[in-house]
């Protein structure tokens, strides 16, 4: 595994720890940075990353905590506080 999917990985969990913890700004610090590891090293995000992150304003989701999770028609539907919707299928 390479150091920048590792850094990546690490980042995810403190983004992750940083909204627990009610520290948006740090959350959001950590998200970018992450995004742009990805971009530099031309790697893809993991699918849990891309999927917890809102890519408006960039910060970490937690459902019940800053992000609201609704099932509609195949798909879980997951709103952010600032408004953005991220809908994924499921089967």
């Amino acid at each position: 595994m390479s150091i920048a999917v590792e850094r990546i990985e690490r980042l995810q969990e403190l983004a992750r720890k940083a909204v627990q913890e009610g520290n948006k700004a740090r959350a959001q610090r950590y998200v970018r940075r992450a995004k742009r590891i990805a971009e530099r090293n031309r790697l893809r995000l993991p699918r849990e990353f891309i999927r917890f992150t809102c890519d408006r304003c960039e910060t970490y989701l937690i459902p019940g905590t800053n992000a609201r999770v609704r099932l509609q028609d195949g798909h879980v539907v997951s709103t952010c506080d600032c408004g953005e919707q991220h809908r994924h299928p499921y089967k």
